[in-house]
């Protein structure tokens, strides 16, 4: 080492370097598996259903999962983030992000008052984090993985949703909720809201 460069070095190796064929690629050596390999898929889009009645009020729900794929020693995280606050918006009208009680601990079951119209988002699977992990009551305590508890509101700052050990060849799935509750003392501008979200997996 020196104050401007670092030298990493192995000696005594044999057969190290990448070998390929039609089916696989074999990096040998020490220093050939320094390159960490990373991959998530591309999840579908999102359909809420079923519609809203603008009188009545409502919930409608939808989903999607993305696999996230990874050699790297350390792991991966998995983030969420919100193009626009708040995320669900159409021409002139937005229904606002969904505030916990106890914020910024999730609300195990997801609430909506008679005056609440909201959107929110709960994650699912092996690799969530603590956050939104729960014990059968409450969210952000206990190890339990309950699936449609822990919601949240999407941000335009990176939400973490996911971290997890290596896990090639496999991949991990996690599979995201979402939500739109209307109370029946509201009245919602009629049409089709929309959001964009981004899903980013970097390896640790």
């Amino acid at each position: 080492t020196s104050s401007n460069y670092r030298l990493e070095s192995t000696a005594g190796e044999i057969a190290t370097g990448e070998s390929v064929s039609a089916s696989y690629a074999l990096k040998a050596g020490y220093q050939q598996m320094q390159q960490v390999f990373l991959s998530i898929t591309t999840p579908t889009n999102v359909v809420l259903t079923p519609d809203i009645g603008g009188i009545t009020g409502g919930v409608a729900n939808g989903s999607t999962s993305v696999t996230v794929l990874t050699d790297s020693g350390s792991g991966y995280s998995l983030t969420i983030k919100a193009a626009t606050s708040p995320a669900l918006q159409k021409a002139g009208d937005t229904i606002a992000d969904y505030v916990p009680v106890v914020n910024p601990n999730p609300d195990f079951a997801f609430i909506t008052n008679p005056n609440d119209v909201h959107f929110g988002f709960s994650p699912a699977g092996v690799d969530i984090v603590n956050r939104f992990k729960d014990n059968g009551i409450a969210c952000n305590i206990g190890s339990g993985e309950t699936t449609l508890a822990c919601w949240a509101g999407l941000s335009t700052s990176e939400t973490l949703i996911a971290s997890g050990a290596a896990n090639h060849p496999g991949g991990t799935v996690t599979e995201l909720y979402f939500r739109v509750g209307v109370g029946g003392g509201v009245v919602v501008p009629a049409g089709a809201y929309f959001a964009t979200t981004t899903l980013t997996a970097l390896p640790l």
